[in-house]
């Protein structure tokens, strides 16, 4: 039987509860984000782009996973740079929904002209990084001992991915 995935949607206000409590279980596990905590919706909304923000919704409208993009810099030379993140709920992955989430993700950029897509991903998280190899990010190379996570330093692997479309 072919596997059926969720259509990406727009993220909504509406989505929310969900959104945040799928990015508080990335938190916990620990190999997805320096973050210690999950913002408040009014902070989450702010810091990331309103038409580069997704959702795969499964049966009864339930949120699976999500993608979104925050600008890197408000100096003009950087307007077309975002940093990006992809989350799917514990229960679903390895199910192509991140897959899905990162091709929406990358259409809706390249659509609004942004050049350069990036992320910063701890080494341990080798799902991600084979994810996004799959889609075309390239390494730029590993921030050694960056941040300190939990009380230890950790490294993150600089990827990009440059839209063939641009000059």
């Amino acid at each position: 039987m072919p596997v059926h995935l969720p259509l990406p949607a727009p993220m909504l206000p509406e989505h929310a509860e969900q959104v945040l409590a799928i990015y508080r279980a990335g938190i916990e596990e620990g190999n997805a984000t320096f973050e210690t905590g999950a913002p408040s919706w009014a902070a989450f909304d702010a810091a990331r782009l309103p038409a580069h923000r997704h959702v795969a919704l499964g049966p009864g409208g339930r949120v699976l996973g999500w993608a979104a993009v925050s600008p890197v810099s408000s100096r003009p030379a950087y307007a077309g740079v975002v940093e990006h993140s992809v989350y799917v709920h514990p229960d679903h992955r390895g199910r192509g929904i991140a897959g899905t989430l990162l091709e929406a993700l990358i259409d809706s950029t390249e659509k609004a002209g942004i050049w350069t897509v990036q992320s910063s991903v701890f080494p341990e998280n080798t799902a991600s990084l084979a994810l996004h190899a799959r889609a075309g990010f390239r390494t730029i190379g590993t921030r050694e001992r960056v941040a300190r996570h939990r009380g230890v330093w950790r490294d993150t692997v600089l990827i990009e991915r440059r839209s063939p479309l641009i000059d």
